[in-house]
């Protein structure tokens, strides 16, 4: 088996969002703090694994305020629950170099099953030796599934807020060194 553990390199990678606002328009925002790893196995990429938490606390939509309403017990409620996690389940081959990765989603206490339709974009080693992973996902969520329900009616009919939320994720990760031998 080649088991090796990949480190998901958050200055090369990104968590981001978007929903529908007023109807007319979408906001994006994404995640600054959070942290991940993949187990991969080249033998067999079904006994491979995904783990990512996210610092709840760490939203940003580039809008102060609404940053703070989004962590207010309204939508994530960080004083309740710090932290999102995704632990994949199974992975299922999907084509050349695309996987459908399965995991738990676990949000503001609710966890639920989701679907992740992974590209690995490719791999190689960059100018100091050390060997990358690249990868792309990307899906929609239903938010209220989750707990986060707060909205306001719209005068002209409608609503403030789409409960559909995409999600798009673009890993980096660096192959953990295995360590030294002790002497």
């Amino acid at each position: 088996m080649s088991l090796s553990t990949w480190n998901i390199d958050t200055t090369h990678s990104s968590i981001a969002f978007s929903l529908r606002h007023l109807v007319i328009a979408k906001v994006r925002g994404q995640f600054k703090s959070w942290r991940g790893s993949v187990s991969w196995d080249d033998a067999d990429v079904r006994r491979s694994s995904v783990v990512v938490e996210i610092d709840a606390a760490s939203i940003d939509t580039a809008e102060a305020k609404r940053d703070e309403h989004l962590r207010s017990a309204d939508f994530f409620d960080v004083a309740n629950h710090p932290t999102l996690t995704f632990k994949s389940t199974s992975l299922k081959a999907n084509g050349k170099d695309s996987w459908l990765v399965t995991g738990d989603l676990s949000m503001r206490g609710v966890t639920k099953s989701v679907t992740l339709p992974v590209t690995l974009l490719g791999e190689g080693k960059d100018p100091w030796g050390n060997e990358k992973m690249g990868f792309e996902a990307s899906t929609a969520l239903s938010r209220t599934d989750y707990g986060l329900t707060w909205n306001k009616q719209l005068e002209a009919g409608g609503v403030l807020l789409g409960d559909e939320v995409k999600i798009q994720i673009s890993i980096e990760a660096n192959k953990a060194k295995p360590p030294a031998a002790a002497k």
